[in-house]
């Protein structure tokens, strides 16, 4: 009798362990609440993620593309000790660079400085020579993009002797036919 009777209670503890309504209350809310926990988690990490893309640090390519923020230091720096640096025999020359270089109100506000400094350089033999000793890009789109530039601006005059000064330029520029061009310029 004891070999007819094993054989059902192995078979119905089977059953009990298949049917859902014979398990433990804890086991039968256990799966649907980890589901829930994933599904929720799931759509928090989505919502934070799609934040993530559309804030305005991610929208900075300073701060995610490193070759267009080299592009766009290295053709402004250049930019600023083009149009920053003149002599008497280069006053042409820089005037030119100007042109080629500035746009909207950076090229309006040389131009009247340019017009005052061209007399002084010429009576005085004054040479300035600027370099940009640090540069960063605070902001970049793909057409624009905001810069800090520190300054290192040598002066001699005839006779004179050589005089350095430290100079701090914010500068907009937009991109133009390729390239970066000035468009505005203030002193720090």
């Amino acid at each position: 009798m004891t070999t007819t009777e094993e054989p059902a209670t192995t078979a119905t503890a089977a059953r009990a362990a298949e049917d859902p309504a014979a398990r433990s209350p804890l086991r039968r809310f256990l799966l649907p609440l980890l589901i829930a926990a994933l599904v929720a988690a799931s759509g928090v990490l989505l919502l934070l993620t799609g934040q993530a893309k559309h804030s305005p640090a991610a929208a900075n390519r300073a701060l995610t593309d490193r070759a267009a923020t080299d592009e766009v230091l290295g053709e402004v720096g250049a930019a600023v000790s083009r149009v920053f640096s003149y002599g008497p025999r280069t006053l042409t020359r820089t005037r030119a660079d100007a042109h080629a270089l500035l746009r909207g109100q950076a090229a309006k506000e040389y131009d009247a400085l340019f017009g005052q400094v061209q007399q002084r350089v010429r009576s005085q033999e004054l040479t300035l020579t600027t370099r940009v000793d640090r540069a960063g890009v605070t902001r970049l789109t793909g057409t624009r993009a905001e810069l800090l530039l520190f300054l290192d601006q040598t002066s001699v005059r005839r006779g004179g002797k050589e005089t350095t000064v430290a100079a701090q330029l914010s500068v907009s520029a937009e991109r133009d036919g390729g390239h970066w061009r000035i468009t505005a310029i203030k002193a720090r």
